[in-house]
């Protein structure tokens, strides 16, 4: 029975969203660090991904909403990386500084040039931290073989 508020196939639709989240939930809760790296990296690029087409679209705050949200996923990136326990730190906090740089650029410039040169960075940075998870993985699986 409905009530007036309800929609057909609205209490469906919100256990269904209910249901995604919690999954997304325990998805991050399980997951090992370089899991939940690699997810934020395709977060981030799923981000760039949405701002470069709001862009090509001339949708301006969609781009905006997701531009930023990718800034604040380099910013999270950037303040848990160590720098000092790996020789490699402080040029992969470079490379984030810029990055962050390009993206602010990019979204008050609205230039969809420079959110695709954004884009290419964090898809390649994606794979590159997909491909070291993957290597830790399986690293461990063939030295006890």
């Amino acid at each position: 029975m409905y009530t007036s508020s309800s929609t057909p196939g609205s209490s469906g639709a919100a256990a269904r969203a209910t249901g995604r989240a919690a999954y997304l939930d325990a998805s991050v809760a399980t997951a090992s660090p370089a899991r939940l790296l690699v997810m934020l990296y395709e977060r981030l690029v799923l981000d760039v991904q949405r701002g470069l087409a709001a862009q090509e679209a001339g949708d301006l705050q969609e781009a905006h909403n997701q531009l930023v949200h990718a800034q604040e996923i380099v910013i999270e990136l950037r303040s848990s990386l160590r720098t000092d326990v790996w020789e490699g730190g402080p040029a992969l906090a470079s490379i984030y500084d810029f990055l962050h740089t390009q993206l602010i650029r990019a979204n008050m410039a609205k230039d969809a040039s420079l959110t695709a040169s954004c884009l290419a960075m964090v898809t390649d940075l994606c794979s590159a931290w997909r491909e070291a998870a993957l290597e830790s993985v399986q690293t461990p699986a063939a030295a006890q073989g």
